[in-house]
């Protein structure tokens, strides 16, 4: 009886027409930056926060969520229709996602995705109404061991998620973790591989990376190619709604991906970005059914689930932030900075102290999520019309969007060229045939789990054991070792093989 209470509250808070504006306005924008190459939200709630000042706390928290979930559905169209991930947790919607846009199905995808992350969307809510509590006490149990084992795990998912050689996914996966150790050492406070560029003193931007390898390597790639050779998008669709047979294949995909980034969301350090590679890991997993394509070639289960699981995600990690205090990720940071602006000591004493203000922006995120249903589905069309510019004009707008992207994440011109020179390398891993995802997961993993590594052993002063007696670390551990197992052996190769090979 308490949560319907608390939830008539939040609603009556949330459909003042002041709040409803303030929603719509959020959602707009978070789609619309979204879908901008580059432009994620953090960027944008890092450029929208002074806006934020003026208004009430309840208003400007609204708002700014809304640019966060916003930028998740957004951030699925670029890489659907030009194979750019809009931010980081879209990237691995642009294996399948670009693949159906090639042939002539991106209208399809994208209402997977919207499909998709409305229902995960209105799931994660769901979940942080009406568990949010007793949720916080398995937070509670992640500590330094227990992160790091989480990560390790993570990595040999990377391993399981690369298309092709095992060596060269465990290579990749070792040169993410090189490139995420660029920067300063959060222990000691010393530069380390920055070779003097005052530049790389905070390290490299994960956006530098992901548009330099998925982007601009894109953008080499297909104009080193002869115009009749170019693997481009197709602007004949076939309809903008899945077939009844492809609604049978998303759906149960879509509640695998709700499920799983529902749980990985409340866990500090994971995220959507973490949530939408596992998701993907478990679709790549499953059998085929017949006459549906490999994951990797267009197959709609790779772009619903991912996006559901990233949706979902993004709303359960409102948890850890709203009951503790802890920002789970780089944007509930933002968050936190916000409702301090605002006078609002995140944590426990919120939801006592200010039940309008919790249970408000609970409320508004169901209805920002059926608003932004209402803006992306009947806007397909004109995101696919997109792919009727000829190519040599869209290039040249794709790398300037990127480049403004990039730019302003940092205020640096040093960042584009890092752009330009991680696009040559992505050029070279495209001509190479080796797969860049585990790059980008073992780069975005390494410095948390270096950092939760060593925070561990300072607790155990040294005792490598602290791994290993923890019941949660250790069972993390066991579970990653005996993936690392079944991976090696002959017959899980075999049929490792046989799942990726290409037609």
């Amino acid at each position: 009886m308490d949560l319907f209470a608390n939830l008539a509250l939040g609603f009556d808070v949330a459909f003042s027409l002041t709040n409803l504006l303030y929603a719509f306005i959020g959602c707009l924008l978070g789609t619309l930056i979204g879908v901008l190459p580059g432009v994620g939200p953090l960027a944008t709630i890092a450029m929208l926060l002074p806006a934020t000042y003026a208004l009430p706390p309840v208003s400007a928290l609204i708002m700014l969520a809304g640019i966060f979930y916003g930028a998740q559905y957004g951030g699925s169209t670029t890489s659907i229709l030009v194979n750019l991930p809009g931010e980081a947790s879209s990237v691995v919607t642009v294996i399948d996602g670009f693949q159906m846009a090639r042939k002539g199905q991106g209208g399809r995808a994208l209402a997977a995705s919207a499909i998709g992350s409305f229902f995960a969307g209105c799931a994660g809510t769901l979940v942080l109404a009406a568990f949010a509590a007793p949720l916080t006490q398995l937070a509670f149990k992640f500590g330094p061991a227990e992160n790091f084992a989480l990560m390790v795990l993570g990595l040999i998912s990377a391993v399981v998620l690369a298309s092709g050689s095992v060596i060269k996914a465990i290579a990749m996966t070792v040169l993410g973790l090189l490139l995420g150790l660029i920067g300063t050492d959060v222990n000691t406070g010393m530069t380390r591989f920055t070779m003097n560029k005052p530049e790389l003193i905070d390290g490299i931007g994960f956006i530098v990376v992901a548009m330099g390898i998925y982007g601009y390597g894109e953008i080499i790639n297909t104009l080193s190619q002869h115009r009749s050779e170019r693997r481009v998008a197709n602007t004949k669709i076939s309809g903008l709604m899945p077939t009844r047979q492809e609604l049978r294949r998303m759906f149960p995909a879509i509640f695998r991906g709700t499920a799983l980034g529902s749980i990985l969301g409340i866990l500090p350090g994971s995220g959507a970005v973490m949530a939408s590679f596992a998701a993907y890991t478990i679709e790549k997993k499953l059998p085929l059914t017949d006459g549906e394509v490999p994951l990797g070639q267009g197959n709609i289960r790779g772009v619903a689930s991912p996006e559901a699981a990233n949706n979902a995600a993004a709303q359960t990690s409102f948890i850890p932030l709203l009951t503790l205090g802890l920002p789970a990720n780089a944007v509930m940071a933002m968050m936190v900075g916000a409702m301090m602006i605002h006078n609002i000591q995140p944590g426990p004493t919120v939801i006592t102290s200010n039940p309008a203000l919790f249970w408000g922006l609970i409320a508004s995120m169901w209805i920002g999520n059926m608003m932004l249903v209402v803006l992306n589905l009947p806007l397909i069309g004109i995101w696919v019309k997109l792919l009727s510019v000829p190519y040599r004009w869209l290039f040249p707008s794709i790398v300037l969007f990127c480049a403004i992207g990039v730019y302003s994440t940092n205020n640096l011109t040093f960042d584009i060229w890092l752009v330009g020179i991680f696009g040559v390398l992505g050029y070279v891993f495209i001509k190479l045939d080796i797969e860049s995802g585990p790059l980008l997961l073992g780069f975005i993993l390494g410095p948390m789990m270096e950092e939760n590594f060593r925070r561990a052993l300072n607790l155990s002063r040294g005792n490598w054991s602290i791994f290993f007696t923890q019941p949660l670390s250790a069972g993390l551990l066991l579970a990653a070792f005996l993936v690392l197992v079944m991976l090696m052996m002959p017959a899980i190769k075999k049929k490792r093989a046989e799942t990726f090979v290409e037609d």
